[in-house]
């Protein structure tokens, strides 16, 4: 139980070897505490007497890591957002961590987006993060809402010469900002390093974010400001963890989630090289990715490689093992919707996903990408067995958002500091504490606090964001999810959206514009 346990923690922005696990690879040293009463002392109020210092105050003090971080920066920009000129205040700094002892115990970064000359009190908020366990915001900031975007040129995928613009798909124009970065990712620490255990755990993770969400919204007089949860990959479990600590504890509501490409129920995540439901929803995306091939996907062609996966193809897997005639017409059926050699597909008895990375594209010498299986690489080692080596989207272009983010906070926001960004903290991963939410040895999952909300709260709406080709967390998964969900009167509050791409769609110019124009009508914002 327990090793099928360190499968289900594989989330987007983790590059470690268990990733190889979940596609095929050898299993090797994890890396995604139950300190609960640290923890919460740890993060129990901003000291309001101390002032901002300046790094060199905060040096002299002895503060150690944490004296690197500047004061906040403040910045006035506009942007050309379609028709509209958008004016506009920037905040990039930290808020500060506290124990009950009144000791500075870490400092959350975050860059802050407010329109200018909008109602504070009426206009919405959006608090956004990104997941990993260990990723930093700047995925999300400058990949998809932030007012910048990181272009990677016509191919899509040129990191070396990604340059920043502006974005005419950022969300300002219908909600402000605040892209957060986890304790331990981007400019946020600890101040001592063995204290991180303290903060890398689902809910530890998710008390600090609430109170760290509390402390903006009491600072900057946003308390009746309707208040939103953007969160990517583990980010939208995170984003659940958060908005049920939010009300629990800080006596806040959220308006809305915005999921994409969330983890949301590891059980049907995980094992679906094993387990005939888990392979039956994972093969939509690999169908998706051979439409795509073929430059024959449509929707309907969707729906019916779907009504295939949950009916024959489940029975099929479910079943004793097929023989003879009936055996072969199943696996050229199964072979021919994933586009996978007949010979693999008979081998694996029709569980395919540990052979997909590999052999999809092998007669090229390709491996595909988890995160967007439209995207191939040659084969670093063609003679292995199995896929080994990093993922060409996730170790490829997209390291490029690092450093951008630390050149565009540096050059544009004024926030100079000496401190590295980290864009995908190795080391949290490994050491996440996956059961400190009291879920014991079970798969993790958010599907009990998404019914809560749901009931808890009339007015609530998730927004669940899928790109059709992502195997990392295949859409179908949360498509299962949410129409299981009980009848607590979700009804449209509660919608799937699914875009071209894989994991992180927004690198796809259409896909970003279809998914912001979608965010904009969950927010209510009339139409320009």
């Amino acid at each position: 139980m327990l090793s099928e346990q360190r499968r289900g923690t594989y989330m987007a922005k983790s590059w470690d070897n268990r990733m190889r696990v979940m596609i095929g690879h050898t299993f090797r040293l994890p890396i995604l505490v139950l300190f609960i009463a640290v923890a919460t002392s740890a993060i129990a109020q901003e000291d309001p007497s101390k002032p901002t210092a300046s790094a060199e105050q905060r040096g002299a003090r002895g503060a150690g890591v944490l004296g690197l971080l500047p004061a906040d920066a403040v910045s006035e920009h506009t942007l050309e957002a379609g028709a509209t000129r958008l004016a506009y205040t920037a905040t990039a700094g930290t808020l500060s961590l506290y124990d009950q002892t009144g000791t500075r115990t870490g400092a959350v970064f975050y860059t802050a987006y407010v329109l200018k000359g909008a109602a504070p009190d009426t206009r919405p908020v959006t608090f956004a993060f990104n997941g990993g366990p260990g990723a930093a915001s700047a995925y999300l900031h400058l990949g998809l809402v932030g007012p910048k975007i990181l272009d990677f040129g016509p191919d899509g995928r040129d990191g070396a010469n990604a340059q920043l613009r502006d974005n005419p798909d950022t969300w300002l124009p219908f909600t402000d900002l605040i892209l957060i970065d986890p304790i331990g990712t981007g400019w946020s620490r600890t101040a001592k390093p063995e204290d991180g255990s303290h903060f890398w755990g689902v809910r530890q993770d998710a008390q600090v974010l609430a109170k760290t969400i509390a402390l903006y919204v009491n600072r900057n007089g946003r308390t009746t400001s309707p208040k939103y949860i953007l969160g990517e990959s583990y980010g939208g479990f995170r984003a659940v963890k958060v908005a049920r600590a939010l009300q629990n504890d800080q006596g806040i509501v959220v308006s809305g989630i915005i999921a994409l490409s969330p983890l949301l129920e590891g059980a049907l995540q995980y094992g679906s090289n094993r387990f005939a439901l888990g392979a039956a929803l994972q093969l939509p995306s690999l169908a998706a990715t051979e439409l795509e091939r073929r430059h024959a996907f449509t929707m309907e062609a969707l729906a019916e490689a779907e009504r295939f996966a949950l009916t024959d193809y489940l029975t099929g897997l479910a079943g004793p093992p097929l023989q003879g005639e009936a055996a072969r017409t199943f696996y050229s059926r199964v072979a021919q919707i994933a586009g996978l050699p007949v010979e693999v597909v008979a081998r694996s008895r029709g569980f395919i996903r540990d052979a997909y990375i590999k052999h999809l594209r092998a007669a090229d010498r390709q491996v595909v990408s988890a995160y967007d299986a439209t995207l191939a690489a040659p084969d670093p080692f063609p003679e292995a067995d199995a896929a080994r080596g990093d993922d060409p989207v996730l170790d490829g272009f997209t390291r490029a958002y690092g450093g951008a983010m630390a050149g565009y906070a540096r050059n544009e926001l004024g926030f100079k500091t000496e401190m590295t960004y980290v864009l995908l903290a190795r080391d949290i991963n490994g050491k996440w504490d996956w059961h400190s939410d009291g879920s014991n040895l079970q798969p993790p999952s958010a599907v009990s606090d998404i019914r809560e909300l749901l009931a808890l709260n009339p007015s609530f709406k998730l927004l669940v964001a899928h790109g059709v080709t992502d195997i990392v967390i295949p859409y179908a998964v949360n498509r299962y999810v949410l129409d299981h969900l009980p009848n607590v009167g979700a009804g449209e509050r509660v919608a799937l959206k699914l875009y071209h791409g894989g994991h992180m769609f927004y690198t796809i110019p259409s896909s970003r514009a279809a998914f912001a124009a979608d965010a904009k009508a969950l927010y209510g914002a009339p139409s320009q």
